[in-house]
């Protein structure tokens, strides 16, 4: 992990405790400030950008969600990811780099804890990912959307301190609808 803020004192039960699973009503300021962050990452990332997409719970009208704007940007093979990790690290986001992203660019995590609005900028080629597909069948299928929020709500519970566990205990029903999704929208996201 590449940071410009230091976490290196902080233990991983800080940072548990420091960045708890939180739900909110949906607030259509998400919608807004993605707009506003796109602009933005554009004009950074420039003409390498292939698709950017507002993903995640927050781009699902209505939906009960963590406070934080998901965004995918899917980018050409031959990318400079340092150069514009530089210029993203002195606009002040802290650099991650999961497994499934080229890179993660995040906002609004500080030592003291959540500050401003919380963004997760996953970085990644080109492909047919399923965060596209299970955000649409949540926006179409409110019936499915809906137990997507009861889940969520006993997960918090149960999680509030454990975002990967969080995360995880959430898979089986990802999975099932994303595929279902993919199943009804026919590939829409392929390269």
């Amino acid at each position: 992990m590449i940071m410009r803020q230091d976490f290196s004192n902080v233990t991983d039960e800080q940072l548990a405790q420091l960045f708890p699973i939180l739900l909110e009503q949906h607030n259509p300021e998400w919608k807004e400030y993605f707009l506003k962050e796109k602009d933005y990452l554009e004009s950074i990332f420039g003409d390498v950008i292939v698709r950017i997409s507002h993903v995640g719970s927050s781009a699902v009208d209505g939906l009960i969600a963590k406070p934080t704007v998901d965004i995918l940007i899917e980018v050409k093979e031959d990318t400079d990811i340092l150069s514009i990790t530089e210029t993203m690290l002195d606009a002040g986001y802290v650099v991650n780099t999961p497994e499934s992203d080229i890179i993660m660019y995040l906002k609004g995590y500080t030592p003291k804890g959540f500050r401003g609005q919380a963004v997760h900028i996953h970085v990644r080629y080109r492909g047919d990912w399923g965060e596209l597909y299970f955000r649409d069948y949540l926006n179409t299928h409110t019936e499915v959307a809906a137990e997507y929020v009861e889940l969520k709500l006993i997960l918090k519970d149960q999680y509030q301190h454990d975002r990967d566990g969080y995360t995880q205990a959430k898979g089986e029903f990802v999975k099932k609808y994303t595929d279902l999704a993919r199943k009804e929208y026919g590939g829409r996201y392929q390269p």
